[in-house]
């Protein structure tokens, strides 16, 4: 639930996520679910000319287990939040 919780609070900032495939999408971050599950609107592919069919995509639904990673702005992210949650353990009991 931490995570889900996090990534609630991230809604409408520019996001970049890349995939276990290698492909790297950068967008706003319009909702995610309790699978992590991603749709981003205005998306445009971070390596373009080795992936060009993708270059007319502007929205996409990512499912939450194909993805490796998910780059956040470091302005977006409250690490004091963070932190006292895990201090507390509160994301264990799903309290977050």
């Amino acid at each position: 639930m931490l995570f889900f919780s996090f990534f609630k609070t991230l809604v409408d900032h520019e996001v970049t996520v890349e995939l276990k495939n290698d492909i790297s999408l950068r967008g706003t971050l319009r909702s995610v679910d309790q699978f992590l599950n991603i749709k981003l609107d205005g998306v445009s592919v971070v390596e373009e000319d080795r992936w060009p069919h993708l270059a007319s995509v502007k929205n996409v639904f990512i499912r939450g287990s194909v993805v490796r990673y998910v780059h956040l702005p470091g302005a977006a992210v409250d690490t004091a939040l963070l932190e006292d949650a895990t201090r507390r353990g509160k994301w264990c009991r799903g309290l977050f």
